[in-house]
């Protein structure tokens, strides 16, 4: 993959215009085909499946009154008055009517109609209307919505000294939006990149692509509304994600070039580099978060599934611009980001003119803070570990404590409509109200009110039933419905128990009445998705814990680093939890985070935090542990055998060699994550808190001292892999290994060489010295003991198999076409063709289509079968024309493999050469 980077890069570079047009022409199209699509937002989770939503759904059809969305008007008279007065009841009987004019308004009910029941406070202290609209929430005018707001304003004025309020669910799903706290976490951002890079405009690019990058998944998001469901928490969460992740991808490569012009490189290759080096990294990190992401569609909850594709597709955004966009504006400024050098001369001049003191002992070097951090967590690891392990652990018991639920509208934002009407129905007429749950029927009684009634009296004497106000068949009498007001809130623990319990009587329902009972409603489908969300949790845990081990062992060649790694993560998610439920489940320190009051934590927190915590976990993992385990193999190959001191040194140099940019990429997801909590509304609040925490014990307790103690502990041990699962394993060559060689021989074997088939070192069979060589116009004969051996050279020198490792001390070296293998094998199959002879049904259309196509190398295998006179005389013809051609044209070559030269030599125009496997090296003309 490094290869295709480099020449993504170098492309990018050169062609920067035209990606920068490319990009903002994409902005606009997206932006402008959103905002011809876009809905609202919609809240009003489902679960399909699940006995609350199939039941919820069937009463949308059969009982339409009590499936809608509705709006409550909660009038509080003055203190000491009484709702039932004859002036309130005049008031609000008025209202009603005039509720009930307002556009889009299916139905109103008044508290002093004939049938309304439950509506007024046991105390008269305060009364409900309630509204149901004829469309869902998410097509609510929002003129309808301010137009209900003036009717409960006039409803005020009316009654002097009173207090109404106008809310409900028809309120929610309000556009997100974002808080001055947000921008000081960017401009927080902006700073540590500055001090980073070391240039202003450096730094102002990683913020410039996160910031196109969030704008175009934004669009996206709203565009979907169009299509599909979407919870206003969506793109919150990407605008969270997209800057963070976006910032610190950017400032990976950003950072790897300032490196590499500040070493002499040239700017149009140091990006191309930058992009195939880091750009491994990124590209592998993107991966992780993704697929993390994407993996929360393990839950089967279908609002879930789309924020966690909305989050990644936002990801996967900010991956493409890191690899295109970001190269072309780093085109813009050229050698200009170079950082700048002493003026040695200056600093001697200066020094001359300083007046000499006695003559004292030079000074120890300077020792930099990364390098004392990482020698006191090493000094004694096995503390260390004790340590950290006390610590995190302590740190994740609370977690045990930790409560999940759908929001509601407890947890909107003080002085709204929809929280204040929940804060005077709570405190009117309990908390209960706020959620009450439906005891959905399907009668097939001849006595329906009877058997309504029957099992409502059976219903009030369960614990935790506050009331049974309504219980009642539809108009068909084929379906009945019983509102059951719970004792507690919406999502407290006896409400869970309450929906538990009334389930539990379905058996005993359909044997006493006959009837089939299904409990449902909001505060039902928001029990039956925590339910859900939490029981899915283990088997995402399993899902990441299992990639990770797999991914991490790709990059690293190691049992113990994946293991490790993936135990800091697990540490990393108990801690991020354990805080959560510190903070919004007991309330301490909760002034500081601006938490008024405890609750549940959204129920997707945990899963979703996991996913995102997973993919920034493997970030700092290979960015930090790839410069270690390469200082590691370098030192192993100067030494010529590992030893505990090359352990030991390697782990300290790849620690401060990597640290400053992993600080730095840490601190801006903190800034960016942090933002968000001190303004946040609802669940965006507790993500970003949890994030933020997660990404501050991972990056700095975890991958910055935990790892190293670990990695000085095991030594040698730590990078030990068994064989057999090395083989198995494909190489992601995330530190740039594969790039490295590629470059190294772009100019072998000189600058001018003309050759299209050359190599040295190859080992075939039992010989580690093959070295072919063929120029243009050349066909190369390969004469081999047995025709596997010459087959496996042709597939290995056109792309189609892995070089076989050298002899120790041998050096493996081949270009075919112009290209580096096995870096470029792609773009070596592309430019050659291989024809298995033996194998071909109709040879002649094969070589006719090949002599079309004109590929620069044609490798022709086991061709034994045409060189017999009794053999196809078409082919044997089709074949002379190839060699002819390539003799002529001299532009192209051949390699033929035979078990015995002497039957070609009549095909053959010109002699060729030969490349004789029985009597290696020997390499003559034929």
């Amino acid at each position: 993959m490094s290869s295709f980077l480099y020449g993504l890069g170098r492309s990018a570079y050169r062609h920067r215009l035209r990606v920068v047009l490319a990009w903002l022409a994409v902005l606009v199209v997206l932006g402008a085909a959103s905002a011809a699509v876009s809905k609202g937002f919609d809240e009003n989770f489902s679960l399909p499946g699940t006995e609350s939503q199939t039941a919820l759904d069937s009463l949308k059809r059969t009982f339409p009154q009590a499936g809608g969305t509705t709006a409550q008007v909660v009038v509080v008279p003055r203190d000491g008055e009484s709702v039932r007065s004859a002036a309130a009841k005049k008031a609000i009987n008025a209202s009603a009517k005039r509720f009930d004019k307002v556009p889009q308004v299916d139905s109103v009910s008044g508290p002093f109609d004939k049938y309304a029941k439950g509506q007024v406070a046991d105390d008269r202290s305060a009364a409900i209307i309630t509204v149901t609209f004829a469309v869902p929430q998410v097509d609510i005018d929002p003129a309808t919505l301010d137009e209900m707001q003036q009717q409960g304003a006039e409803l005020q004025a009316a009654l002097p000294g009173s207090q109404v309020s106008v809310g409900g669910d028809a309120y929610g799903g309000s556009t997100p939006g974002v808080s001055p706290s947000e921008g000081v976490g960017v401009l927080v951002a902006l700073i540590v990149l500055w001090l980073t890079l070391g240039s202003l405009r450096a730094a102002g690019m990683p913020l410039l692509t996160a910031l196109l990058g969030v704008g175009l998944t934004i669009a996206l998001i709203f565009g979907a509304t169009g299509f599909a469901t979407v919870s206003s928490t969506t793109p919150l969460l990407a605008l969270m994600l997209g800057l963070a992740v976006g910032i610190d991808y950017a400032l990976f490569i950003t950072s790897r070039h300032r490196d590499q012009l500040g070493e002499g490189m040239d700017p149009e290759e140091s990006v191309a580099r930058a992009v195939a080096t880091a750009g491994s990294a990124v590209v592998f990190a993107g991966m992780t978060v993704m697929i993390a992401l994407v993996g929360l569609s393990v839950a089967g909850i279908p609002f879930l599934s789309i924020m966690g594709v909305a989050a990644a597709v936002g990801v996967a955004i900010a991956v493409l611009i890191a690899l295109t966009l970001l190269p072309a504006l780093l085109g813009f400024f050229g050698a200009r980001l170079r950082p700048k050098q002493k003026d040695a001369a200056k600093k001697k001049d200066r020094g001359a003119k300083t007046p000499t003191r006695a003559a004292r002992p030079p000074r120890a070097p300077r020792v930099g803070l990364a390098r004392r951090w990482v020698r006191i967590v090493t000094k004694v690891p096995v503390l260390t570990v004790v340590l950290v392990l006390v610590a995190l652990g302590t740190m994740a018991y609370p977690a045990k404590d930790l409560r999940i639920a759908l929001p509601s509208n407890a947890t909107a934002a003080p002085g709204t409509p929809v929280r204040v009407t929940y804060d005077l129905v709570a405190e009117h007429f309990g908390q209960g109200y706020n959620g009450p749950l439906v005891a959905a029927t399907i009668v097939g009684s001849d006595d329906p009110l009877g058997v309504m009634d029957g099992m409502a009296d059976e219903l009030r004497d369960l614990p935790g039933v506050a009331s049974v106000p309504l219980a009642t068949p539809n108009e068909d009498a084929d379906t009945g419905i019983i509102q059951v007001i719970p004792d507690g809130a919406p999502d407290s623990e006896t409400t869970k128990q309450l929906v538990r319990d009334i389930r539990a009587l379905e058996p005993h329902f359909q044997q006493e009445y006959g009837v089939a009972t299904a409990v449902t409603g909001f505060t039902a489908v928001g029990i039956d998705i925590s339910d859900r969300l939490g029981a899915a949790l283990v088997p995402f845990g399993i899902l990441v814990v299992g990639l990770s081990l797999v991914l991490l062992t790709m990059v690293f060649r190691s049992v113990a680093v994946p293991v490790k790694a993936t135990v800091g993560f697990l540490l990393s998610v108990g801690a991020a939890f354990g805080a959560t439920a510190m903070v919004f489940e007991y309330g301490w320190l909760g002034s500081v985070f601006n938490v008024e009051q405890t609750a549940p934590v959204i129920s997707f927190l945990p899963i979703l935090l996991m996913g995102i915590l997973f993919g920034l976990a493997m970030d700092y993992e290979v960015f930090l542990v790839s410069r270690m385990r390469e200082e590691y193999v370098h030192q192993v190959a100067r030494a010529g055998a590992p030893s505990r001191a090359i352990a030991r040194a390697a782990v300290e140099n790849g620690f401060v060699a990597s640290s400053r940019v992993v600080v730095a990429a840490a601190v801006i997801m903190l800034s960016v994550f942090g933002a968000f909590v001190p303004e946040g509304d609802g669940p965006i609040k507790t993500i970003g808190f949890g994030l933020a925490v997660g990404v501050f014990v991972d990056a700095f307790v975890v991958r910055m001292t935990l790892v190293p103690a670990v990695l000085t502990l095991l030594g040698t041990k730590a990078w030990w892999l068994p064989r057999w699962i090395d083989r198995r394993l494909p190489s992601f060559d995330v530190e740039g290994e594969g790039l490295a060689h590629q470059v190294s021989l772009e100019r072998w074997p000189s600058p001018d060489d003309r050759h299209l088939v050359v190599a040295e070192g190859l080992r075939v069979g039992d010989w580690d010295d093959v070295a072919p060589a063929v120029l243009p116009g050349q066909v190369l004969v390969v004469e081999g003991p047995t025709a596997a051996e010459s087959t496996a050279l042709l597939l290995m020198l056109s792309g189609r198999m892995p070089l076989r490792e050298a002899a120790p001390g041998r050096t493996v070296r081949a270009r075919t076409a112009g290209f580096v293998l096995p870096e470029q094998a792609g773009r070596v199959r592309r430019r050659t063709a291989y024809v298995d002879c033996a194998a071909s049904t109709d040879l002649p259309r094969e070589l006719a289509e090949l002599a079309r196509a004109r590929p620069d190398v044609v490798f022709l295998d086991r061709v034994d079968a045409l060189t017999d006179p009794g053999g196809d005389p078409d082919a044997r013809a089709a074949l002379a024309r190839t060699f002819d051609a390539v003799a002529t044209d001299g532009t192209a070559a051949a390699v033929v493999a035979v078990a015995d030269r002497s039957a070609l030599e009549t095909l053959l125009r010109s002699p060729g050469q030969v490349l004789d496997l029985r009597h290696l090296p020997a390499l003559a003309q034929a």
